[in-house]
């Protein structure tokens, strides 16, 4: 692992991934059957134990949904059904994920991590050029991830073993598509 690398949890939030958050049934019992959860706190503490920064990306929206167009099928849902929420309880990290002073926090209102964020200039400015990518879903915000980080001529890394989507076809369809853009491994080998 290199200082010129970041790992990125991503929208690993308590109304996605806690079992009491809006989307409890749908990544929990994926994610609990996988071993997400400790392969996610594995991958953390070896970025940590490495020097490598460690940055949290969360999706979320002002208490008026300001940021929500009409136009998202996803985003609308989550306006009409009251969740991603800045500053409640669903849009905090999963505690077992918690951040430490010094990592980055990325809000975001898209699917993307880098439109309309401050992922990009923090990335420039600490010189970062290899992005390990974990979090839900593995066909939104991974995907995303992936293939803009490429585009922006950035090494990706998608630890398969930390991310998960709704399905496990949804993740497996997912990871398909995305071993052309990036490498993939796990939390005990990036």
């Amino acid at each position: 692992m290199a200082s010129d690398s970041i790992l990125l949890v991503m929208d690993m939030i308590n109304d996605l991934v806690h079992p009491d958050g809006a989307g409890g049934k749908s990544y929990v019992p994926l994610m609990t059957a996988r071993g997400v959860y400790a392969n996610t706190i594995r991958a953390i503490g070896r970025a940590r134990a490495a020097g490598m920064m460690v940055g949290y990306v969360r999706v979320g929206f002002s208490p008026d949904y300001r940021e929500v167009p009409d136009s998202s099928p996803v985003f609308t849902k989550a306006r009409d059904g009251g969740i991603f929420k800045l500053g409640s309880w669903g849009t905090e990290v999963h505690a077992d994920f918690a951040p430490q002073p010094g990592d980055a926090d990325i809000v975001k209102h898209r699917v993307s991590p880098f439109y309309g964020t401050a992922l990009a200039p923090l990335l420039s400015a600490r010189g970062i050029r290899r992005l390990v990518l974990s979090g839900v879903s593995t066909n939104g915000v991974v995907s995303a991830a992936v293939r803009e980080g490429h585009d922006r001529d950035f090494t990706c890394v998608v630890l398969e073993d930390c991310c998960a989507g709704a399905t496990r076809e949804e993740h497996e369809f997912a990871l398909a598509g995305l071993r052309r853009f990036a490498q993939v491994a796990n939390a005990d080998s990036f």
